[in-house]
């Protein structure tokens, strides 16, 4: 007997038989055709077409079963916690919110009046008021006051000093521009105490020398601010300056700024047009009047690009300048080019650029400069061809930035200050004994490096030190007369505390250059004047919102040295006074 499971289908043996003889089959024919040696078509019967099936597929499971007792079977864990008391004594107490200490808003005031005095019959005296008429007006107005005796031990004739000045000024803002008026009011007075050997010896001559001059100062002025237009502000400035040797000036100034729209673009352009007129009695060594007078017209235009970080000014300046005394006018054309990267947002940015302009020279500005100036000048613009500059600025740290910079500059006519030759000691002007600075004019060029660092120590103390050094390079002249090679300046100031209050500020100034002549020998030397430090300190306390009391010293360290040839400083001054704020 035949088991089921093991049997053969009969149809699956026919199968096998039919295939066994299709083989044979053809063996034997393919053996006859090789005898033969010769190719027979032949036909193919195809009984029954090919019909391919495809299987069932079955898929994977993802959590297969697991016939395993260890693994399937969880075990029973059981916990025995044992709990028991602990003796405590501390009763925690509610806790309160922390109030913040507030700080006592500070009442700001519109107005002050400070008033001091000390050494020397020092006194200093400042008062500035402002007033709201409406909404859009205002008027105030400036007042101020320093004078002083001298108290210079080697002065041998009066060598007080007074500034005073007056500016009253009226503002008004609209809804589409803002506009202003002010005038003011200025007198000075000096004496040319710097008398030098061998004038200083004749003690009969110094004894009737009488060295006092004034200058006064008048002006008005206006400017205007439009909002949304193509003219952006224009500002014009009158004045007169004279003095009490029969000296004049007069100059009027209009500038201001427009735009210019080219295509998508606008073009920033600046105008400006200068007119200065004056004349002396006469010059220092000719007996005769001098005038001189001149206008000068301006226009700057000036295309901005900004990519990012890097940002580029092009433009060019154009000046028409006209001698109106000699009848001669020329035409001056100087670069207008800056140019800034910023490396690291905020830490790090180089700038340079190169510029120029016709600088007007006036008798005002030489005597603001230099007080001992005689009334002889001769008043000529210094036509600074260009200055070329290049340096980097940024932080080292969050309280800490600086700035260095190089710079060359060309200085065509540099009006450069030169002490007065002695005259014949007959003479009757009390500024012909060498005691009085002229002005001389020569090419100058000047390479120069300059630094500025300023810090935030803390946060009520601010320290700030700046230097520049020169190297001068001059056409005709032997020196570049008065120009010191190095300078700096270091200052500080510390709120101590709400009441308490101190700074200093420390002046340097390198050795300079001057001549001095005796014209009735002829003879002429070079000489140097000492450089010097100059030390001051001040402090003061707040007693309340509105009143506080100061103390200034001066020339701490009571050195005596010449701002100019035989021009001593005062020695060591101490000040003091109160300022008091207040409303209207």
């Amino acid at each position: 007997m035949i088991h089921k499971s093991k049997s053969i289908p009969m149809r699956k043996h026919i199968q096998n038989i039919f295939l066994v003889l299709v083989l044979l089959n053809i063996t034997i024919g393919f053996s006859q055709r090789k005898e033969n040696d010769t190719l027979e078509t032949g036909v193919i019967d195809v009984v029954k077409p090919y019909v391919p099936t495809v299987s069932d597929a079955f898929k994977v499971k993802e959590s297969p079963a697991l016939d395993d007792e260890t693994t399937d079977t969880k075990k029973e864990i059981q916990y025995n916690i044992f709990s028991f008391p602990v003796a405590s004594t501390f009763t925690p107490s509610k806790g309160n919110a922390e109030l913040l200490q507030r700080k006592k808003r500070e009442k700001l005031y519109d107005n002050y009046a400070s008033l001091g005095g000390g050494s020397f019959r020092t006194v200093l005296a400042e008062a500035y008021v402002s007033k709201m008429l409406s909404r859009s007006e205002s008027v105030g107005g400036y007042l101020s006051h320093h004078s002083s005796k001298g108290g210079i031990e080697d002065a041998l004739v009066p060598n007080s000093f007074s500034n005073s000045k007056i500016n009253l000024n009226y503002n008004s803002q609209l809804r589409d521009l803002a506009w202003g008026i002010e005038g003011g009011f200025q007198h000075q007075y000096y004496n040319w105490y710097g008398i030098p050997e061998p004038i200083a010896s004749d003690d009969i001559l110094v004894y009737y020398l009488d060295v006092g001059h004034s200058f006064y100062d008048g002006f008005i002025g206006g400017d205007v601010t439009f909002e949304d237009s193509y003219l952006k502000s224009g500002n014009v400035l009158m004045r007169r300056f004279f003095d009490n040797n029969g000296s004049t000036e007069n100059r009027i100034v209009l500038d201001g700024q427009f735009d210019i729209p080219i295509s998508y673009s606008e073009v920033s352009t600046t105008f400006k047009f200068d007119y200065l007129s004056g004349d002396f009695d006469r010059s220092y060594n000719v007996d005769e009047l001098y005038e001189y007078s001149n206008f000068q017209a301006t226009i700057a235009p000036t295309f901005e690009l900004n990519e990012g970080d890097f940002s580029f000014n092009l433009g060019a300046a154009v000046t028409y300048f006209n001698d109106t005394v000699a009848g001669e006018g020329k035409f001056y054309f100087y670069p207008n080019v800056l140019a800034s990267y910023q490396f690291v947002d905020g830490l790090l940015m180089a700038y340079g650029g190169v510029t120029g302009e016709l600088q007007q020279n006036s008798y005002r500005d030489f005597a603001n400069e230099n007080p001992f100036v005689s009334p002889t000048l001769t008043i000529a613009p210094t036509n600074q061809a260009f200055n070329a500059f290049v340096g980097v600025k940024g932080k080292l740290a969050s309280n800490v930035s600086y700035d260095v910079s190089g710079r060359y500059i060309s200085d065509k006519n540099k009006a450069l200050f030169k002490a007065n030759t002695i005259k014949d000691i007959s003479g009757s002007r009390d500024y012909e004994y060498g005691n009085s600075f002229g002005v001389v004019y020569d090419d100058v060029t000047a390479f120069g490096i300059s630094g500025a660092l300023n810090v935030d120590l803390v946060r009520n103390l601010e320290l700030g030190l700046k230097a520049e050094y020169f190297i001068y390079n001059t056409d005709a002249e032997a020196e570049a007369w008065n120009l010191p090679s190095l300078n700096g300046s270091l200052f500080g100031n510390y709120q101590i505390d709400e009441h308490w209050f101190a700074g200093a500020n420390i002046y340097f100034m390198g050795q300079r250059k001057d001549e001095k002549s005796l014209e009735s020998t002829g003879s002429e030397e070079t000489v140097d004047v000492d450089g010097y430090f100059d030390i001051n300190i001040h402090g003061g306390y707040h007693i309340n919102d509105q009143l506080s009391l100061f103390i200034k010293m001066n020339n701490l360290t009571n050195n005596k040295y010449q701002r100019w040839q035989t021009y001593q400083v005062q020695p060591f001054q101490i000040l003091g006074g109160a300022t008091y704020k207040f409303g209207i």
